[in-house]
């Protein structure tokens, strides 16, 4: 069973900075995409930004864009999420994804394991 550990979530004044980090535990997972995903209350969960673990290639939901980084250590299975120019609708729960295959990083139905979520709260 894989599991992914978050990390690095918290309060933060808009216009302030947080980095979040999501460990994959590794044995027989090979890993082909992590992602970022968020719920805020009372929406549904969207697709925040993912990255293809061989080539790097990311992507970025439009409202993220500019302000957000995402990146990966292939060394220590780990994803960051650098979040820059925090603004109050940032505000949810942060969820990392994984999953075999690095296709359609951005549908959150074909990733295979997610992390239980942190929380991220943009004071105004």
């Amino acid at each position: 069973q894989v599991q992914l550990v978050e990390s690095g979530g918290g309060l933060v004044q808009a216009g302030g900075s947080l980095r979040l980090s999501c460990a994959a535990s590794r044995r027989t997972f090979s890993t082909g995409a992590m992602a970022w995903f968020r719920r805020a209350p009372g929406k549904e969960r969207e697709f925040v930004a993912g990255i293809t673990w061989r080539g790097g290639s990311t992507s970025y939901a439009d409202s993220v864009k500019g302000r957000f980084t995402i990146s990966r250590d292939n060394d220590k299975n780990t994803v960051y999420l650098q979040m820059n120019s925090l603004k109050p609708e940032d505000t949810a729960i942060y969820y990392c994804a994984a999953k075999r295959e690095s296709r359609t990083v951005t549908v959150a139905s074909t990733y295979d394991y997610w992390g239980q979520g942190t929380q991220v709260t943009v004071s105004s």
